[in-house]
């Protein structure tokens, strides 16, 4: 147990100071030397959890799926009749408490590869929950599911990074998710303010 617990304080020492280091310095030059140095660990200390700094970047974005997934899974079970907004508004709130962990990922540090993983997964997951509600629900979609899974997530992704970037977000989670659920629910053409024609 004790064992578990310095694994983990390790681990999160690593993680915290690789974050750090990424958002002061960017990512490319970073060297395994200054992540243990930053963590207080030994060199051969991250190497016995770590094969490289790309290793443990994986690994931390891979982690921050695992939690954002079990945060969303029971409200994505709700949104089987449409859309409610809230896996939208949790996104948001997991961001605002990782915040810097998130600008990380979505500054595309690591030649964008944490961000493709983060991209990719969100989209996969995102088309599932498309397709399940095309076959069990009333209507039938006119775009593809992968293709609305893509502009839906892109959309997230996009408009989450611009209010992380600010040290005060620019709005409340909750008024952000709104506005991206408004968007999704009316769409461009009513959201640039046009009155559908008669």
């Amino acid at each position: 147990m004790a064992e578990d617990r310095r694994t983990r304080r390790t681990r999160r020492a690593l993680r915290d100071a690789l974050v750090a280091l990424i958002l002061e310095r960017g990512y490319a030059g970073l060297t395994v030397e200054d992540i243990s140095e930053r963590a207080d660990v030994a060199r051969a200390t991250f190497y016995s959890h770590y094969r490289d700094k790309d290793h443990l970047f994986t690994r931390i974005t891979t982690d921050l799926l695992q939690e954002l997934d079990e945060r969303m899974q029971p409200l994505v079970e709700e949104t089987a009749v449409g859309f409610t907004g809230k896996p939208l508004l949790e996104l948001f709130r997991h961001a605002e408490q990782q915040r810097d962990l998130y600008l990380a990922i979505l500054r595309g540090e690591g030649d964008g590869k944490a961000l493709r993983t983060f991209s990719e997964e969100s989209v996969h997951r995102v088309a599932a929950v498309f397709r399940d509600r095309a076959e069990h629900g009333p209507v039938r979609p006119r775009l593809p599911a992968d293709l609305l899974a893509r502009a839906w997530v892109g959309e997230q992704l996009a408009v989450l990074h611009w209010w992380l970037e600010h040290e005060t977000p620019p709005m409340p989670a909750e008024e952000a998710a709104r506005m991206l659920l408004d968007l999704a629910v009316h769409g461009r053409f009513w959201a640039s303010g046009f009155t559908a024609p008669s």
